[in-house]
C-alpha cells in the first residue's frame, strides 16, 4: 500500500494535463568480456522508443549515456519508471548488444523493512527510491576484433587500442614513469625513442607533437607523466590531421579527464635520488549537467651528466687535434595546472572550457675543458669554460569546444577554439680563460660573454567537424581548420671589456626576428564498410602564409604557398580466425621555418656560426603502409607493419666553411637534398602468459637514405638499422606488482633536421648534418615495483629506477670534409624514485538515495502538499 501511496503521489508531480512517469529508476551492471574480465569504457546508451510527430513513425530517442569505469561498472540514474526502455552496449573491438526492460518496484511494491511504526508517518523516500532499481547483473559482449574506423586489438592488459590511421597506448598505469614528465612516459610507449637529450623520434625521424589535438609551446619535460592517460601514434595521418610535419606523423598527448559520476580525486608525491620533488593531485566532479576537473602538479630536476668530445679540424695544415671534456648540472622545476569544465545542456549539446598553466625555471650550467693541439705534436692551447644558464618560462592555455549530436543517429557538429601561448626569458654567462698548457695557473686570456635574450610563442587553432552517415554503411566527414602561430624572439649578445669594465654589444644580423606562420585548411573523407571490407578515402587541401621580419635590418621576409592537395586512402579487410589487413597511403608537407630562410649570418655563438637558406623549398613525402593483426583467443595479439617514404627536396642540415679574416671557420646551413627514403619492419606483440603476466614487445627494421647528389661531396650510405622495445608486467602476491621495461637502438643514421650546430660550445656533440655521420648503439632497462595498501587499494607506494646499468649513452660521430668529431654523453643514471599516491571518490550520484527528504516530506500529511525535491 505504501509503496502504491508513493507512485501516484510521484506521478502526480507531473505538469497539468501530463501522464509522463516520473525520472527516479535506476540500473546498474557490470560489463565482462568472454573471460569474466570487467571491461572499461564501453558505451551503456539508454533509449526510449517514441513517435516521429512529423512522420508518425516509430523512432528512438536518447535518454542516458555513460562510459563503463576500469572494472566494467556501470550505472544509469534518472529514468522514467514504468516505461518499455532500450539499453544498449558497444565498445571498441566488441559486437554490440541490446536488451529491453522495464524498470518495476522490487518486490511487487513493497521495499524491504516494511511500512513504518504506526503507519501514519510519512514513508522512507530514499528507500521508496531504492525499490526502482533493476540490476542487469554481469553483461557478457563478445570479441569483435576488427571494426570500420576504430579497431580494437583485445589483449588482456588493456594498454593498446587500434584504430584505422593511429594506435592509442595507455599509459595512466605505468609505474615506471610515477613522478616523471612526458619523456619519461614516451621511453615506455612502443614505437617511440627518445634520446640522453630527450629528442624524441618515430621510426628513426622527428614527429609533430599535440596535446589533446591540437599544436603547444610545452616541451615534454614541461608536461607531468601523472597527467598523461594516453598516446596516440600516427602514423600515417589521414585527410582529418594536419598535413604538415611530414617525415614521423603526429604523436597525440591526451590528459586525464573525469568520466565518472560523482566525485573522484588523487593525491601523489614523491622525491629522487638527488632530491627532486615532485607531487600533485587532482579532483572531478561529474553531477547532473556539469563535469569539473582540477588538477595540479610539480616537478623539481636536480640532473647531472658528463660528455666528451674528440675534434679533428681539417681546415689547417698541420692538423689541428681538439679534446673536450665536459660536467653538466641542470637545476630548476616546473608547476603545472590545469581546470576543465563541461556543460551537458541536454542529451544532445555540451560545451566544455578549459585552461592550462605552466610556469617555471630551468638552470643548465657547465664546465668544459678544451685541449688544442696539432699532429705535428706542437701544443697550440689549453682552455676552460664555465656556463651558467636560466631559462624562465610562463606558458597559458584555452580550450573551448562545442558538441552537437543531430536526431539522425550518427550525425554530429563539433567546433573547438584553442590558444595557447608562451614566454620566456634566456640569460647566460660564459667565462672562458686560455692557458698556455694543462695544470697552467695563470690564464694567457679570459673572454667573459654575456647572452641576454625573451621570446614570444603562440599557436591559435579554430577548427569544425561534420561527421554524417550517407546510406548504408557510409559516413562522411568533413572540416575546416585555421591555425595561427606568432613567434618573436630578442636576444642580445654582448662580451666584457676589462678596461672599461662592462659588457659590449655586438650586432648579429639574425639574433631578433618575428615570423607569422598561418595554415588554412579544409577536408573531406568518406568511409565506410561492404561486409568485412572497410575503407576511408579522403582529400585535405592547405595553403600557407610565412611572414619574417628582421626588426634591426627593417626588412621583411615573405613565402606564400599555394593550395597543395594531400589525399589519403585507408584500406582494411577482415579475415577469417580474428585476421585483419590494412593498408594505407598519404601526402604530406615540411615547410621551411623562419630561421631555416633568414640568409643571415648568427655569429651569437662564436665556436658555431648559423645561416639560413633564403631559396629552400618545402619537403613533400608519400607514405604507403601495410599492416596485418592477428588476436589468439583473447590472450594474445600480433601485429605486423610494413612501411615506405619518399621525400622530395628533403630539407637538412649542412656543414659549409666561411672565411673570417684569414680564419676559416665553419658554418652551419640548410640544404635541399635532392630525396631521401626509408622503409622498414614493425613488429608489436601482446601476450598474457599468465594471469598475473604479461608483456610487450616492439621491433622495428629500417633502412634509410639520403640522397645528396646535388651537393658537394657523396652521399652517405644506406643503413640497415633496428630499435626494439620490451615491457614486462607482474602481479605479485600481498598487491605487489613489478614492471621491467629495455630498449635498443642499433647503430643509426643521424636523424633528419636535428642538431644545433658545428663542433664545440653550448652545441657541442650534436648533430652536424643528417647526411654526414651515425649514431652508435645504446641501450637501457627500467625496473618499478609497486604496492598498493588501504581498503579498495587507494594507497600506493611506488619505487621505481631508470638506467640500471649505466648504459643509455648518446654516441656520435660525424664528419665532412672540413672536419671529424666523436662524441659521448651520458645522462645521471641509475635514477631512483619513491612515490605515494592516493586515490579516493564515491561513484553513487543518486539523488534520492544522496538527499535526506524526510525533513521536507514530513508534515506533509496524507494531501502530500509541498513535496519536492
Amino acid at each position: 500500500m505504501a509503496m502504491l501511496l508513493v507512485t501516484i503521489s510521484l506521478f502526480a508531480q507531473s505538469p497539468a494535463g501530463a501522464a509522463a512517469p516520473p525520472s527516479i529508476g535506476r540500473v546498474f551492471g557490470k560489463m565482462t568480456d568472454s573471460t569474466g574480465k570487467g571491461l572499461a569504457d564501453i558505451s551503456v546508451v539508454v533509449l526510449k522508443e517514441v513517435t516521429d510527430t512529423v512522420t508518425k513513425k516509430p523512432r528512438q530517442t536518447l535518454l542516458k549515456g555513460v562510459t563503463t569505469l576500469a572494472n566494467g561498472d556501470f550505472s544509469l540514474e534518472q529514468l522514467p519508471i514504468f516505461t518499455p526502455l532500450i539499453v544498449k552496449y558497444s565498445g571498441t573491438g566488441f559486437q554490440a548488444k541490446e536488451q529491453k526492460l522495464v524498470i518495476m518496484p522490487k518486490g511487487g511494491g513493497q521495499p524491504a523493512g516494511g511500512p513504518p511504526a504506526g503507519g501514519s508517518q510519512m514513508p522512507d523516500f530514499s528507500a521508496m527510491a531504492s525499490a526502482f532499481e533493476q540490476d542487469l547483473g554481469k553483461v557478457t559482449l563478445s570479441s569483435d576484433v576488427q571494426q570500420l574506423g576504430a579497431v580494437t586489438v583485445s589483449s588482456t592488459s588493456g594498454r593498446l587500442k587500434m584504430d584505422i590511421d593511429k594506435k592509442v597506448f595507455s599509459v595512466d598505469k605505468n609505474i615506471v614513469t610515477a613522478g616523471g614528465t612526458a619523456l619519461d612516459v614516451m621511453r615506455n610507449v612502443p614505437s617511440v625513442n627518445v634520446d640522453i637529450d630527450g629528442n624524441v623520434s618515430v621510426r628513426n625521424a622527428a614527429p609533430q607533437i599535440y596535446v589533446d589535438g591540437r599544436p603547444t609551446t610545452l616541451t615534454l619535460d614541461q608536461i607531468p607523466a601523472d597527467a598523461i592517460e594516453s598516446v596516440e601514434i600516427i602514423t600515417n595521418p589521414s585527410a582529418k590531421y594536419d598535413a604538415s610535419g611530414g617525415n614521423a606523423g603526429i604523436l597525440n598527448i591526451v590528459l586525464k579527464k573525469n568520466k565518472r559520476v560523482g566525485y573522484n580525486g588523487s593525491v601523489n608525491a614523491g622525491v629522487d635520488k638527488r632530491g627532486g620533488l615532485n607531487g600533485g593531485g587532482s579532483f572531478s566532479l561529474r553531477q547532473n549537467k556539469f563535469n569539473v576537473t582540477v588538477a595540479a602538479f610539480g616537478n623539481q630536476m636536480k640532473q647531472r651528466s658528463t660528455n666528451n668530445t674528440d675534434i679533428t679540424s681539417l681546415l689547417s695544415n698541420p692538423t689541428l687535434f681538439i679534446e673536450q671534456d665536459g660536467k653538466n648540472r641542470m637545476k630548476g622545476g616546473f608547476l603545472f595546472g590545469r581546470v576543465g569544465v563541461d556543460y551537458f545542456l541536454n542529451n544532445r549539446t555540451s560545451f566544455s572550457l578549459g585552461y592550462v598553466k605552466v610556469r617555471g625555471s630551468f638552470k643548465p650550467s657547465d664546465k668544459l675543458t678544451t685541449d688544442s693541439f696539432y699532429s705535428a705534436s706542437d701544443y697550440k692551447s689549453y682552455s676552460e669554460r664555465n656556463a651558467t644558464n636560466e631559462r624562465v618560462f610562463n606558458a597559458n592555455g584555452l580550450q573551448g569546444g562545442f558538441k552537437y549530436l543531430f536526431p539522425k543517429q550518427g550525425m554530429e557538429l563539433t567546433a573547438d577554439f584553442n590558444y595557447f601561448a608562451g614566454k620566456s626569458d634566456f640569460e647566460a654567462l660564459y667565462n672562458t680563460n686560455v692557458y698556455s698548457a694543462r695544470g697552467s695557473t695563470t690564464p694567457l686570456s679570459e673572454i667573459r660573454q654575456q647572452i641576454l635574450g625573451n621570446g614570444e610563442n603562440s599557436f591559435t587553432t579554430i577548427q569544425t567537424d561534420f561527421v554524417s552517415p550517407i546510406g548504408k554503411g557510409m559516413k562522411l566527414e568533413t572540416g575546416l581548420r585555421a591555425q595561427l602561430q606568432t613567434l618573436e624572439n630578442a636576444q642580445g649578445n654582448s662580451f666584457y671589456n676589462s678596461s672599461t669594465g662592462q659588457f659590449e654589444p655586438i650586432s648579429s644580423a639574425g639574433a631578433n626576428y618575428n615570423n607569422d606562420n598561418n595554415v588554412y585548411a579544409a577536408y573531406i573523407s568518406l568511409g565506410g564498410a561492404i561486409k568485412d571490407f572497410g575503407y576511408k578515402i579522403g582529400l585535405r587541401g592547405e595553403s600557407s602564409t610565412y611572414t619574417g621580419e628582421l626588426p634591426d635590418l627593417k626588412q621583411k621576409f615573405t613565402n606564400d604557398y599555394p593550395i597543395s592537395l594531400f589525399p589519403s586512402i585507408f584500406l582494411s579487410q577482415k579475415l577469417k580466425n580474428d585476421q585483419t589487413v590494412q593498408i594505407s597511403a598519404t601526402r604530406r608537407i615540411n615547410r621551411p621555418f623562419f630561421l631555416q630562410l633568414i640568409p643571415f649570418i648568427d655569429s651569437t655563438d662564436q665556436l658555431n656560426w648559423t645561416r639560413g637558406n633564403a631559396e629552400l623549398d618545402p619537403e613533400f613525402t608519400t607514405s604507403l603502409e601495410a599492416s596485418y593483426t592477428k588476436s589468439f583467443t583473447n590472450k594474445h595479439t600480433f601485429l605486423a607493419s610494413v612501411y615506405f617514404k619518399h621525400t622530395d627536396n628533403l630539407i637538412t642540415r649542412y656543414l659549409d666553411t666561411i672565411t673570417s679574416g684569414t680564419v676559416k671557420r665553419p658554418l652551419s646551413t640548410y640544404i635541399n637534398a635532392n630525396s631521401s627514403r626509408s622503409m622498414g619492419v614493425e613488429l608489436t606483440s601482446q601476450n598474457q602468459l599468465a594471469k598475473w603476466w604479461d608483456i610487450n614487445t616492439n621491433v622495428n627494421v629500417y633502412n634509410s637514405k639520403i640522397n645528396t647528389d646535388n651537393i658537394a661531396g657523396s652521399s652517405q650510405e644506406a643503413l640497415w638499422s633496428w630499435f626494439a622495445k620490451f615491457n614486462s608486467n607482474f602481479k605479485m602476491p600481498a598487491n605487489f606488482s613489478s614492471q621491467l621495461s629495455a630498449t635498443y637502438q642499433s647503430k643509426t643514421n643521424l636523424p633528419i633536421n636535428t642538431g644545433g650546430g658545428g663542433f664545440g660550445g653550448p652545441g657541442f656533440g650534436t648533430t652536424q648534418s643528417s647526411a654526414q655521420g651515425y649514431i652508435r648503439p645504446n641501450w637501457g632497462i627500467d625496473l618499478a615495483v609497486k604496492k598498493t595498501f588501504l581498503k579498495n587499494n587507494a594507497a600506493a607506494v611506488t619505487l621505481s629506477v631508470n638506467d640500471i646499468f649505466r648504459t643509455r649513452t648518446s654516441e656520435q660521430y660525424s664528419f665532412s670534409e672540413f672536419y671529424i668529431q666523436d662524441s659521448y654523453r651520458i645522462g645521471d643514471s641509475p635514477m631512483f624514485r619513491l612515490n605515494f599516491s592516493f586515490t579516493f571518490g564515491k561513484v553513487d550520484m543518486s539523488l534520492f538515495k544522496r538527499k535526506n527528504m524526510k525533513p521536507e516530506m514530513e508534515g506533509a500529511g496524507g494531501a502530500m502538499q509541498g513535496m519536492g525535491n
